[in-house]
């Protein structure tokens, strides 16, 4: 991806428009805030990072789980062709609708509910964004990730986990890159901490 265009997105959007009245005052610190639901919106910094890290290009069809309050998928949706993003809580994914059709993205498609398991009926994606932690490696999104396709996400248990950058090359061979230390929130359903 273009990194120019990615920075400058990420100085343009007003992370203010994904936040709830009481957090708009804080929206340009660099920390993660609450949304709701027990669910946070990440640091705008770890976002363009993770954005980054995933390299969308403008062909990229997109799977995101955790769609939260839609800041992160405006990244994906500003850089990539479809974003297809799951979300556990319903509303937290009507409200980040409401927000992205009000910035006129019309290339994200959501869906509420268990998305550890991935979007098989639209699988393979060319890139997987995942915003929260698993407690072990989700096998069911690898199986979704198409050849030479990369996904992001946080492993690890409560309070501590490794962002963790996975390949899967031209033959369908995966390696994993342990990238940093970061602590999101849990990832809901089958491979969450539970």
């Amino acid at each position: 991806m273009d990194e120019m265009a990615l920075k400058g997105f990420f100085r343009k959007l007003d992370r203010s428009l994904f936040l709830d009245d009481a957090q708009k005052p804080f929206s340009g610190h660099d920390v993660p805030l609450p949304i709701g639901s027990g669910q946070t919106i990440s640091q705008p910094s770890l976002v363009a990072y993770m954005t980054h890290l995933l390299d969308p290009h403008s062909d990229s069809r997109v799977l995101e789980i955790g769609t939260g309050s839609g800041y992160q998928t405006a990244f994906l949706a500003e850089f990539s062709k479809e974003v297809y993003s799951a979300e556990w809580f319903r509303a937290l994914s009507d409200k980040a609708r409401e927000r992205l059709d009000a910035l006129g993205y019309s290339n994200v498609f959501y869906r509420t509910g268990d998305g550890s398991e991935g979007w098989p009926e639209h699988a393979p994606f060319d890139r997987i964004m995942v915003t929260a932690a698993a407690g072990k490696m989700p096998d069911a999104l690898i199986r979704q990730l198409a050849a030479n396709g990369r996904m992001v996400i946080p492993v690890g248990q409560p309070g501590f986990q490794v962002l963790k950058l996975i390949l899967k090359d031209a033959n369908g061979a995966v390696s994993i890159q342990d990238i940093e230390r970061v602590s999101f929130v849990e990832l809901k359903g089958r491979y969450g901490w539970g």
